[in-house]
């Protein structure tokens, strides 16, 4: 539209619905390509480092990955300390033992290797050793008090986008919350996308891990935060994960998929830096906190439920979106399509799609609504979340 000029006053057009005002900055360097981890020594060495603490969960070195790293690094001449106590949710006392772990090492750099719990242990890690206190000093945003120490991350799944965020979860080791810690200071300096990495993981990883990126790319496309930079990297997400999500299901080895799921993963956690998640995240959390509830198993069962609920105000978004696979689908379609798509790559990967399938209360779905309604996700949600809506949520997959 052209401007609009009375006299020597402008006259802004009205604006569209997702020109929401955005303030970011990509702080990480992305290496993507296959066999990319064989410069991992090169891109540590230009950080000068005394010494350096790997950060990476046992499967990983049961894979073998771990090795390799370790190798690289040596062989640039580098020392070289590693944590691996940790586990799938990382806790506060993981962090505090990974804290004391890098008070004996000393490094001045960090790797984490791994999916998304090494990611985000090393973050956590990071905020604490670099500022003292606890974990808990960092939850919610901006906390940091000084500079953390540089990291370099190294996904093997294709999943949270970690490697992409300024964002460590961490649980709280006796209540199970989760504390989103946030500061722009804990974005990796660094991030290797390797995808041949991602090929070892098992179905069920590369199963779980890749609705949790597919629940990311279309949650952070109609967020009240959404806006020109992040609908643009959550769409690119949603193709590519949409497109190479079955395939790495049937065709494990199918690089050009892992590449598809893996460059997803990592828009989509690009797309969460400026436009954040919403309730399908704040329904999941309390799954995985009471019942131990894998995330992707949570927030794939729960996003399907949530699409119909928002689809009834902002199909529009949802046919947007949806045009990245189906170019003819109308807004009137889009949120009931989107959402038997999910139902469909659930079943698929041998997920759960009901309570009942996992032998979860419904008589537990009053304290699941209260839990829900403390997530911080949830306040980005288009259609604000009040109690009913909640219960309503949970009742649709009960």
């Amino acid at each position: 539209m052209a401007p609009i000029f009375l006299g020597c006053t402008y006259q802004r057009p009205p604006a569209e619905t997702d020109m929401l005002p955005f303030d970011t900055q990509n702080r990480t360097r992305f290496v993507f390509g296959e066999r990319s981890v064989d410069r991992l020594g090169e891109l540590a060495v230009g950080f000068r480092p005394r010494s350096v603490l790997v950060v990476s969960d046992a499967g990983i070195v049961d894979a073998g990955h771990f090795g390799v790293a370790i190798d690289v690094l040596k062989q640039s001449g580098l020392t070289v300390d590693s944590f691996h106590d940790f586990g799938e949710n990382p806790t506060s006392a993981m962090v505090d033992a990974g804290v004391a772990k890098a008070a004996e090492a000393k490094p001045d750099l960090l790797i984490g290797l791994g999916g998304g719990s090494s990611l985000d242990c090393c973050k956590g890690i990071n905020f604490v050793y670099s500022c003292g206190g606890t974990i808990h000093d960092y939850h919610g945003v901006g906390k940091a008090t000084t500079d953390l120490l540089p990291m370099i991350a190294v996904p093997t799944t294709s999943g949270t986008g970690s490697e992409a965020q300024s964002f460590a979860l961490i649980s709280d080791a006796v209540t199970h919350t989760k504390m989103p810690c946030g500061d722009p200071r804990a974005a990796c300096r660094v991030a290797v996308l390797d995808p041949l990495l991602t090929i070892t993981q098992p179905q069920r990883v590369t199963a779980l891990t890749g609705i949790d990126a597919i629940s990311h790319a279309i949650e952070t496309y109609v967020t009240k935060r959404r806006n020109p930079m992040s609908v643009m990297y959550s769409r690119r997400a949603f193709g590519f994960l949409a497109t190479g999500f079955s395939k790495v299901l049937s065709q494990p080895t199918d690089v050009e998929a892992r590449s598809q799921m893996q460059l997803g993963a990592c828009f989509a956690g690009m797309a969460i830096e400026t436009s954040m998640l919403g309730a399908a995240h704040a329904t999941a959390n309390p799954l995985t906190a009471h019942h131990d509830i894998t995330h992707g198993q949570a927030v794939g069962m729960m996003l399907p439920a949530v699409i119909r609920m928002n689809g009834a105000v902002h199909g529009d978004w949802y046919a947007e979106l949806m045009r990245e696979v189906d170019p003819g689908v109308t807004a009137a379609e889009a949120p009931e399509r989107l959402a038997s798509m999910v139902i469909g790559w659930m079943r698929e990967a041998g997920l759960a799609t009901s309570f009942e399938e996992l032998s979860i209360p419904s008589s537990g779905i009053d304290t699941f609504v209260q839990d829900a309604m403390k997530q911080w996700t949830g306040t980005f949600n288009p259609v604000p979340l009040d109690e009913n809506r909640v219960s309503e949520l949970y009742r649709d997959v009960a």
